[in-house]
């Protein structure tokens, strides 16, 4: 009886290290609501936030944690305009079993949710609601703590292709966008989705602020089809979606300008719900072939870049806010940017919102099979265009205004190359 109990255990621990051999990698995914109850005034930008008298979907805050022997990444999103850096560190103190240069916190960019910046207002007060942003740190930080909690043995499948369909365009010159869509998601070995991450540039802003709902947008219809035909979470990160890469809800056949090309738009949840459904779709027929990789390195370290604010206004934000940004004594400050290599995958995070010329060059430059960028990501100090775009000709006057400055493209790419240039390959 012993001898057979004995070769019982050793039968076990036989399968339980073939297992682990074929599934090294392990990965966790939660999700939390963070929709102010009741609700709060909703933001598309700088300026006066809308009030807002309805929800649609919910907003919230979604994680995946990677991890591999003693390397482990969260990967982080919240259906925000965005998320500056100064409250991510809030998060981070609540995490304890991740580095915190390890934890990239990103936002979809919705103009439906209410800010987390606390804009100056110019009469000595400012436009968020700091118990608001408290509650998102809280929320995040147990979303982390519990995708933690919830890691399990993974294999990984990771795609590029052209987003098919009436998903995006520029609304400043409608070609001058990326098609492209990456997607990366995580299976247990015995093939239950745990997880599809998103990689996509676009503006969740089909209902805007000036509609008074407050929602995900298109984000939230992606989530729930997601979950709906793969019963894993869903999660999106936005790319270099800025000046100005938007969601098609053109009507075609209502022209507003013909010789400039614009057009009126639909702004409704039906739209949102058909943008978010046409993109799950096409992330899983993406991805749907996509080799399952058993055993990917995991890779991760970060970056301090520092960036001069040339802006008054966006200076006066770093300088006022009640959060109390933190800044360097000549008129500058630091941010973060991540490189994380997963298997055969790249990804860089961006500070900010980098238009389609910059995501094109880096996604050129960088070394993965499918190369990914994370904007907002880690912070979001606007726009990030080259000095040749800066205050180009009247549509960049809006973005040049809300840039740190002419050089903070220049300095991106520069320190993002560098970067690259220094770091491991991934896997191919």
């Amino acid at each position: 009886m012993v001898r057979r109990f004995s070769t019982l255990c050793l039968c076990v621990c036989a399968f339980l290290q073939a297992a682990q051999a074929h599934a090294e990698i392990q990965v966790g995914a939660t999700s939390r609501v963070i929709t102010p109850d009741p609700l709060l005034p909703i933001s598309g930008g700088m300026g006066v936030p809308k009030p807002a008298s309805e929800k649609r979907g919910e907003l919230t805050a979604r994680a995946i944690v990677i991890r591999k022997a003693d390397v482990s990444v969260a990967i982080v999103s919240l259906d925000l305009l965005g998320f500056p850096s100064v409250l991510g560190d809030r998060v981070r103190a609540k995490v304890n079993r991740i580095p915190a240069a390890n934890i990239l916190i990103g936002s979809t960019h919705t103009h439906s949710a209410p800010e987390c910046y606390a804009f100056p207002d110019g009469k000595g007060g400012h436009t968020g609601d700091l118990k608001y942003m408290d509650l998102v740190c809280d929320r995040t930080a147990l979303a982390i703590n519990e995708a933690i909690d919830r890691l399990q043995p993974a294999w990984i499948k990771i795609a590029t292709g052209e987003a098919q369909g009436k998903i995006a365009y520029n609304y400043y010159a409608p070609d001058l966008y990326d098609r492209r869509m990456n997607v990366i998601q995580a299976k247990s070995p015995q093939g239950k989705t745990i997880a599809t991450l998103v990689n996509y540039a676009v503006h969740p802003e089909v209902l805007g602020n000036a509609i008074g709902i407050c929602s995900p947008d298109l984000v939230g219809p992606l989530y729930e089809q997601l979950a709906a035909q793969t019963g894993g979470m869903g999660l999106f990160m936005n790319s270099a979606q800025g000046g100005m890469v938007t969601a098609d809800n053109r009507n075609l056949d209502q022209p507003k300008d013909t010789l400039r090309g614009y057009w009126h738009d639909a702004r409704s949840w039906e739209e949102c719900v058909r943008i978010g459904k046409l993109m799950a779709g096409e992330a899983l027929r993406i991805v749907n072939d996509a080799p399952e990789q058993k055993d990917p390195a995991l890779f991760c370290d970060s970056l301090a870049v520092r960036f001069p604010v040339e802006s008054d206004l966006m200076w006066a934000v770093v300088t006022g806010s009640p959060l109390k940004y933190p800044h360097n004594d000549d008129r500058s400050i630091t941010a973060r940017i991540n490189l994380v290599n997963l298997g055969t995958a790249q990804i860089l995070t961006m500070p900010g919102e980098a238009l389609p010329n910059i995501g094109f060059y880096l996604k050129r430059k960088m070394h993965g099979t499918q190369n990914l960028l994370f904007g907002l990501t880690n912070d979001a100090f606007g726009y990030i265009l080259t000095k040749v775009d800066f205050h180009s000709f009247p549509r960049y006057d809006y973005i040049s205004r809300t840039s740190l400055g002419e050089l903070t493209g220049e300095i991106l790419i520069d320190q993002a190359l560098e970067f690259i240039k220094k770091s491991p390959m991934p896997d191919h």
